[in-house]
């Protein structure tokens, strides 16, 4: 006998089952020659990484995961919560010492921090960033599953894999999957770059600049790293007719008070590099003074707030006596629910997940498997140890390691079940096989909604950057006209923005 709340939770697993089993009865040939499609569209439609600047093809997998709108809704609402969290840090970390400490930044970076961070940066802080996690949705009690690992708050990737991965599968898949079982229904999830450009659009009205020119500012000579920016600005372009630019920051120049790309005033700016990386660009001779600006004048998504965007924020989340001086009530209780335990590596005493003072390095050594040790500001997957994957030598030595690190520091975080699912893959002979992988979410909220972006690989260290492949989600619908793919957007906005 379930509960009411785990019946609701098992129709989740129904919906994911039934979409499975509708690609299981694919003809095997048949099934062949789609993935092979799926992996031509892919390479099309630039779902590609570039490695030492030769962009490799992304796996994007058959099998649609899938939720239900309730369970949208509801991540949605956890999301936002945590996203809006992160974008208070700054006044915390100038008012309280012990945030200081946690979220301890160089020299440099503190002086950019407060140089940028102005009262009208408190009015408004526009962020808009990507929250890992795991979470799943066909689990009976699936609240309880959604757990964040870590904040991502400027630069995100998935910006065009998330929304194309979707796009790919609702056209070659979706088809064969109704031709197995007509009842089923899905529609798409909100597209990443539609909550993006809603974002950018309506700051752009707060800034006094309705309809101004938005200028994507990544890196465009970098040999490392999706392939997203330019893909990005052409779907502007050809689904909302906007203009929007792509430039690397070293092409940005500074003329009065403005600062213009080429001869195009920028006006608002969705950037990917970070003061450290600015630095690095004035350590060569690129004048950054142009981003500093933007910084100051509050022209810049996300703001300059998200420097202090570090997997040790989890730790203010997590401490009990910090989180009630500094949260709310409604805040703490998702704290409390969704966010993995997390805290700074150092020889000091804390509390543990459970409540219990601990002397932190020792205690460590000994739960090797309940624990992941992480950089605290790298990316990427680089240098993170699973505990229960390694051998106890292995695991002190990174311990070791980290704590004798003094250049960089490490997190602790609580492990938490990463869901496994399996899915069709060729092998090396052309043939269909079921293959287990791990599956970790990325989770870009706004106040519109939340967008998703999959990731699956068959090592515990999901990520693209380390090889992994990506997944679509679709949600439980009533229909799948072509008219409901996809956002409600702000069609006013838009064709304010398009026209003026």
């Amino acid at each position: 006998m379930h509960s009411p709340a785990e019946e609701v939770g098992l129709m989740g697993q129904r919906l994911a089952t039934r979409v499975q089993t509708a690609l299981d009865r694919v003809p095997p040939a048949a099934l062949v020659d789609l993935m092979r499609a799926i992996r031509r569209m892919a390479t099309d439609r630039h779902l590609s990484y570039d490695r030492e600047g030769v962009a490799e093809t992304v796996q994007l997998l058959p099998c649609p995961l899938t939720m239900r709108n309730d369970q949208l809704a509801y991540t949605h609402y956890v999301s936002q919560t945590i996203l809006e969290c992160t974008k208070r840090l700054p006044d915390m970390y100038f008012e309280v010492p012990e945030v200081r400490d946690v979220l301890r930044v160089g020299p440099v970076e503190e002086e950019w921090l407060r140089e940028c961070w102005t009262p009208a940066h408190r009015e408004t802080n526009p962020v808009f960033g990507r929250l890992d996690a795991v979470v799943d949705y066909a689990s009976a009690m699936w609240k309880d599953t959604i757990k964040f690992m870590e904040p991502n708050l400027s630069g995100i990737g998935g910006l065009h894999m998330a929304a194309t991965a979707v796009g790919i599968l609702a056209e070659l898949v979706v088809p064969r999957l109704l031709e197995q079982d007509p009842g089923i229904r899905l529609q798409l999830p909100p597209d990443m770059r539609d909550l993006l450009l809603q974002d950018l659009i309506e700051h752009l009205e707060v800034l006094g600049r309705p309809g101004g020119q938005i200028v994507l500012v990544d890196p465009k000579f970098a040999a490392e790293g999706p392939d997203e920016p330019d893909a990005v600005a052409r779907w502007c372009r050809d689904n909302h007719g906007l203009s929007v630019l792509h430039a690397d920051p070293s092409e940005l120049r500074q003329r009065g008070d403005e600062v213009f790309y080429g001869d195009t005033r920028v006006d608002v700016v969705y950037r990917d590099a970070g003061v450290l990386d600015l630095l690095a660009y004035a350590a060569e001779g690129v004048d950054v003074g142009p981003m500093r600006t933007l910084f100051r004048q509050n022209r810049v998504v996300s703001s300059i707030s998200a420097e202090l965007d570090q997997k040790s924020i989890f730790e203010l989340f997590t401490d009990p006596v910090l989180a009630e001086r500094l949260f709310t009530v409604e805040e703490r209780q998702v704290m409390r629910r969704h966010v993995l335990w997390t805290r700074l590596l150092s020889a000091r005493f804390t509390n543990s997940p459970h409540g219990e003072r601990i002397d932190l390095p020792e205690w460590a050594r000994r739960e090797r498997d309940a624990l992941v040790l992480k950089p605290n500001r790298s990316y990427g997957g680089d240098g993170v140890v699973v505990g229960h994957t390694v051998e106890q030598s292995a695991w002190e030595s990174a311990l070791d390691r980290a704590l004798g690190d003094t250049e960089s520091r490490y997190v602790l975080q609580q492990a938490a079940p990463i869901p496994v699912q399996s899915f069709h893959v060729l092998d090396a002979d052309g043939q269909v096989e079921l293959e287990p992988f791990y599956v970790v979410m990325g989770l870009a909220p706004s106040r519109y909604g939340v967008a998703l972006m999959a990731r699956a690989s068959q090592q515990q260290v999901v990520n693209v950057a380390q090889h992994g492949g990506i997944c679509a989600v679709m949600v439980g619908a009533t229909s799948l006209r072509k008219s409901e793919l996809g956002l409600k957007f702000d069609a006013d906005a838009i064709q304010r923005a398009a026209t003026t």
